[in-house]
């Protein structure tokens, strides 16, 4: 099997990479879904801001709990059962909108269980990948989740945008909780050894141990503080703003969006293919640079919204952010313990996220206080500031890989 290939060797890879491909597909339109859904019962941004940040905050509540869980109990198990839950809330959502029942403080409840269960899956997806395959495969490994990743991305929103211009958003929800109900008994076929920490130490405990882990790595919790920043900006100038303006701009509007969004994922496609095929020799380096790159659709949103620039600005940092989103995967998996790696991680996404419900708030009134184009060129300027500067610490700059993970293999 050819080396970008090499990962579906292993057995328990093939049934996981199934299972997360078909949610991959099915839950692609659903950001594009919730956003519309929002702003169809009331077009203010501050709404959406509301909805998103019920979400996130949930989310960071429940993340290190979600982390010490993942190491303690079977990482697949923990996936399937936060799918029950997905299904419970997405299908809700989807029915309320059906009845024309729905508000946005519902929407907001609803959110805040979604984010709950999502604090629970994000860990065990990171701690299960390293079990699922050899340390030589693990780029390949991570390379192909994000092809198809970035493939539904390609085609998600398009749909998505055609879909609730037409329909209406709750039919992408009901999409997107068909394939969560599929990918379950897929995962129950992933066959693994139990967990290396089975307990018997208190939750904090094993908190204090993944901090430990976490602080030791000047790498990682540099690279964490900086998205802390990066992600607040993301999450309201591309989360809040961007569909806003395509709600009211007529030089972009809502099947407009939906094309930049899509071609953000063809970058990412891009990417990926050639990652699968040649080895990430300084991961972070590179990542941070592809990172920086983000900075640009987000000032082309304020300057100039027209769909063929944006969405050739938007391929380019979709290429930049999977060059991050490998090495980041790689750097964590092979420098961080399985046993603990989803507590390091829970740490991570924590400080990654626990600034992102100031971004949508924060966003959501500014567009409302200020010229739009001012707010999106200063959040550009900014974000591609804070992700260059970290290229200054020693241990960002000159990360290399293991000597095996090199490796070719035909």
């Amino acid at each position: 099997m050819s080396r970008g290939l090499a990962a579906m060797r292993d057995r328990n890879f093939r049934w996981f990479f199934l299972a997360r491909a078909i949610t991959m597909i099915t839950g692609s339109m659903s950001s594009i879904a919730l956003a519309f859904a929002v702003l169809e019962i009331d077009n203010d941004a501050r709404s959406l801001s509301f909805v998103l940040t019920a979400f996130t905050v949930s989310n960071i509540v429940f993340l290190l709990f979600g982390g010490v869980v993942a190491d303690r109990l079977p990482r697949a198990l923990i996936i399937q059962t936060c799918y029950v839950i997905d299904i419970l809330t997405i299908g809700a959502m989807a029915a309320l909108l059906f009845t024309d029942s729905a508000t946005v403080m519902l929407l907001v409840v609803l959110s805040v269980a979604n984010g709950a269960s999502t604090a629970f899956v994000l860990p065990a997806m990171q701690g299960i990948i390293p079990q699922l395959t050899t340390p030589e495969n693990l780029q390949q490994a991570n390379a192909m989740l994000s092809f198809v990743r970035s493939a539904v991305t390609i085609g998600g929103p398009i749909i998505a945008g055609i879909l609730v211009a037409t329909a209406g958003p709750a039919w992408a929800m009901v999409v997107q909780a068909a394939g969560w109900l599929i990918a379950i008994p897929v995962l129950a076929l992933v066959k693994l050894p139990p967990p290396a920490h089975a307990g018997g130490t208190t939750m904090f405990h094993d908190l204090r141990v993944g901090w430990q882990e976490f602080w030791s790595r000047s790498w990682l919790w540099t690279i964490v503080l900086a998205f802390m920043v990066m992600n607040a900006i993301h999450v309201g100038a591309w989360g809040v703003v961007g569909p806003y303006i395509a709600k009211n701009d007529d030089r972009l509007g809502i099947a407009g969006w939906g094309w930049v969004l899509s071609a953000e994922g063809a970058g990412v496609l891009v990417m990926t293919l050639i990652l699968m095929w040649f080895p990430l020799k300084r991961p972070l380096r590179y990542g941070m640079l592809g990172m920086a790159a983000f900075a640009i659709p987000v000032t082309m949103l304020g300057v100039h919204p027209a769909v063929v620039l944006l969405a050739m600005a938007a391929f380019i940092a979709g290429a930049g952010a999977e060059v991050f989103s490998t090495g980041w995967n790689l750097a964590m998996m092979e420098n961080v313990p399985g046993e603990k790696l989803s507590r390091v991680s829970s740490y991570d996404m924590l400080g990654s996220f626990v600034a992102m419900p100031i971004g949508t708030l924060v966003f959501g009134w500014l567009v409302t206080q200020a010229d739009a184009a001012t707010v999106l060129i200063a959040s550009g300027i900014v974000y591609a500031c804070v992700a260059l500067v970290t290229l200054l610490v020693p241990s960002v700059w000159r990360m290399g890989r293991p000597d095996g993970a090199l490796t070719r293999r035909s």
